[in-house]
């Protein structure tokens, strides 16, 4: 039975990649990058060898205690990527709970990612291991450390399962996330604001609370070996084992009750007015804008947008000036374009949040110009809410700068950039569509086994973006204030032009189009 499971995992993939370039592509660059994570973590944990023997230690506890860490947030926040974490998929086959159990094991520990990661774990055998009882137990311990990060990602997601399919539980984990990778950045955000301390003491005191948690056992096994190392490994085994039985019960949970996405209809929002209607114009346009602004309200994929767009400004903008007090108009610029590039990331798959839905425009476009005022709507939809965002992102990046006149500068640059990046953002949009999962959580930008493609043209449109921006984002930076007025004109030009080009080439292949952002998930 699990070597079925591994098998159906495999299929998956296979059967993902054929007849479509866009998915070899992004599943080819996905291996790419696995191999590199591979490579570069497993190269960077024996490069701690070097290091004081009780730094390492500790050093190699904090990275395994971060790998941990890892396995358990990202499913969370790519939930929907791998059709074997939703267990609800699986409820209706006559399996037992522990055959599901040792299968899906299996099927999460099969793929480029999970490989990468176990031989990056293996790096930290090279860094602590001083002798043949170091190295005979240094390959249970990483095994046992991979199994360890393995159970309590399945634990975590299986147990969340049912919270993840509603729109209350999505847009509880998307607060939570941003506000968790906010407290991962503020140490940094700390040290640059002048209260660092001693690194040498923050990592020993980081080092004596992994000590005891299974992570830092492991490492301890390692560098301890013989009989001490043993006994340390018996305990991260007992910790495996108890998190593989409390996996269990949530998945038997899981599978009998009610589906929580089907229950209730209080968090559906009932309204169908947007607040500030009369004020859209009619036809199609109005119609398009009205929608989208409905979407950005109630989607929660679609608000996590917004809030990213939000955090990313403020981690950056409070990074970047030091604690000596240096300002420049590259710490109000940079913030406010960084946040236009962000929001400018949605137009790169504009049609895919309409999924099957999407063929009642098709039927109604006669003509390219159809289209063409289909995408800007979307995007006249997107400037309602992204101008003022920000207009007040670059206000509090210059009063943060300490210079309150950059912010005339850093919002028209800021538009501009937004501008460029709906432009391309309406080519990716036609010529890379892809899938928006149904029913799953806040981040899941693509169907399952789209991930690496929705990847690609996310790192396109921002690169293209970036190329496209630097003729009015560099003589701004360089000091030049006055070159901000030709930001807007060229955003508004780029936008203009991205969607012609676009409503041409999306006219003449609007089933493709339609058959891309229409698959089962």
């Amino acid at each position: 039975m699990t070597w079925l499971f591994v098998r159906l995992k495999l299929s998956l993939v296979r059967g993902g990649l054929r007849g479509e370039v866009g998915k070899q592509v992004g599943f080819v660059f996905s291996l790419g990058a696995a191999l590199l994570a591979a490579v570069v973590g497993f190269a960077l944990l024996s490069l701690i060898r070097f290091a004081p023997s009780d730094a390492a230690l500790d050093l190699v506890a904090a990275a395994f205690a971060m790998f941990a860490v890892g396995w358990i947030v990202v499913p969370l926040m790519a939930f929907g990527l791998d059709e074997t974490l939703d267990p609800a998929r699986l409820a209706l086959f006559p399996l037992t709970t522990r055959q599901l159990a040792t299968g899906m094991l299996a099927a999460s520990a099969t793929g480029a990612w999970p490989i990468a990661s176990l031989a990056a774990l293996f790096g930290g055998v090279v860094a602590l291991a001083h002798g043949p009882g170091g190295v005979l137990l240094g390959v249970p311990a990483v095994v046992l450390q991979f199994a360890f990060c393995l159970t309590a990602s399945r634990l975590v997601t299986t147990a969340l399962s049912g919270v993840l399919r509603t729109r209350r539980g999505r847009d509880l984990l998307a607060v939570a996330a941003v506000f968790g990778v906010l407290l991962f950045q503020l140490p940094n955000l700390l040290i640059n604001r002048g209260l660092s301390g001693d690194p040498t003491r923050i990592l020993a005191s980081a080092g004596d609370v992994l000590r005891w948690t299974p992570p830092g056992l492991a490492a301890h096994a390692i560098a301890d070996g013989g009989l001490i190392g043993v006994a340390e490994l018996i305990v991260v085994a007992m910790a495996v084992v108890v998190l593989g039985w409390l996996w269990i019960a949530a998945l038997r949970h899981a599978l009998v009750r009610p589906d929580a996405s089907s229950q209730g209809g209080g968090s559906v929002r009932r309204s169908g007015r947007v607040p500030f209607g009369r004020f859209l114009p009619d036809g199609m346009l109005g119609a398009v804008v009205t929608k989208e602004l409905k979407y950005a309200a109630r989607e929660p994929r679609g608000r996590v947008n917004w809030i990213v767009a939000l955090f990313v400004s403020v981690v950056i903008m409070f990074s970047l000036r030091g604690p000596d007090g240096v300002t420049g108009p590259q710490f109000v610029v940079g913030p406010a374009c960084l946040a236009a590039v962000v929001i400018g990331l949605q137009a790169a798959n504009s049609f895919g949040i309409d999924g099957r839905s999407l063929w009642m425009n098709a039927v109604v476009f006669s003509t390219p110009r159809d289209l063409r005022t289909d995408l800007a709507g979307r995007h006249l939809a997107m400037a309602v809410i992204g101008v003022p965002l920000l207009t007040a992102v670059s206000v509090i990046a210059a009063l943060v700068a300490g210079d309150a006149a950059w912010a005339l500068a850093a919002a028209p640059v800021a538009w501009g950039v937004l501008g460029v990046a709906m432009g391309v953002g309406a080519l990716t949009s036609v010529t890379a569509p892809y899938t928006y999962p149904d029913r799953l959580n806040a981040f899941s930008g693509a169907a399952p086994g789209q991930g690496g493609q929705a990847f690609v043209a996310s790192f396109a449109t921002m690169l293209v973006t970036g190329v496209l921006t630097l003729p009015v984002v560099l003589p701004v930076l360089f000091g030049l204030a006055w070159w901000a007025v030709f930001a807007v004109p060229y955003g508004v030009a780029a936008a203009w032009a991205g969607r012609r080009i676009a409503a041409g080439v999306g006219f003449a292949r609007l089933p493709e189009l339609l058959t891309a952002v229409s698959r089962p998930t």
